[in-house]
């Protein structure tokens, strides 16, 4: 039995998880054979989702960087994922060593590694529950005892709101968190689209997640923006993920080919 209580037994290895394929795409070695098997088709099909994904991790390191320049010291990352280095608390605290951190993820597998990797550090902790639960994540005593929602947070939803379908109401759901923070606080968000798949293999390989633990959705830019409704989002907007405050110089077109998601930081209250 692991440290948060789940037997081996009560791990699905028979069925391709959305979180061990992303840990996949990302170079890591904490899947199995059926989620690699279920990654190669999507990368047969389009390539492109390697580069997306890298690019989705990348933005959220510096997003972390931004929210915690602005002042916010706690931090709630939801759909956390099979952790690799560096962890959202660790990229925290490289400027505010005094940040919390609330790692949220429906995945048994992803329990299994926080003893290890994720909360063996004073002020962070990890709540197993499902983003379409949000009273679950939100009233969980772990939650109610690192972050205080009457300060700024940060909301990450990072390569996560892209698996909720509409009948799930993500408007709703996100909602019910962003009702609860303060003014001051940021909404980061990373979503996959078609609207650069311009030979249609992204769609193609979206029908293959129909076979994993989640669907993938594809929405446009559009459809995205709504995500964020009540906050203003911090500039350059809704961008492609590497547009998003670049360490280095801008990417042009040919670097940018392949990162099919959108990305954004949005303040409540304003900018």
């Amino acid at each position: 039995m692991s440290e948060m209580g789940f037997r081996p037994d009560q791990i699905d290895t028979a069925n391709p998880h959305s979180s061990r394929m992303y840990n996949y795409y990302l170079g890591g070695w904490d899947n199995y054979e059926v989620d690699r098997r279920a990654a190669d088709r999507v990368l047969e099909l389009a390539p492109s989702v390697r580069r997306t994904t890298v690019g989705y991790r990348a933005f959220q390191r510096r997003a972390v960087r931004a929210v915690v320049a602005r002042g916010v010291r706690q931090i709630l990352d939801i759909g956390t994922g099979i952790p690799l280095a560096p962890a959202v608390h660790e990229t925290a605290r490289e400027t505010a060593p005094e940040t919390r951190v609330v790692y949220v993820d429906n995945d048994p597998i992803v329990s299994t590694y926080a003893g290890a990797k994720l909360t063996n550090a004073p002020g962070t902790a990890f709540v197993h529950a499902d983003l379409r639960d949000p009273e679950a994540i939100l009233d969980h005593p772990a939650t109610r005892e690192l972050i205080d929602f009457d300060q700024p947070v940060a909301v990450l939803l990072v390569a996560v709101m892209h698996y909720v379908r509409e009948p799930d109401d993500p408007e709703g759901i996100l909602a019910a968190f962003t009702d609860r923070m303060a003014d001051g606080s940021c909404l980061v968000q990373c979503h996959a689209t078609a609207d650069f798949d311009e030979d249609g293999s992204l769609l193609r390989a979206a029908k293959l997640y129909e076979q994993s633990t989640a669907q993938l959705v594809l929405r446009d830019r559009d459809s995205i923006l709504p995500l964020f409704q009540g906050f203003e989002l911090m500039e350059p907007g809704l961008v492609q993920p590497p547009l998003w405050r670049p360490d280095g110089p801008p990417p042009g077109p040919e670097e940018l080919r392949g990162h099919a998601g959108y990305a954004g930081v949005g303040v409540k209250g304003g900018v």
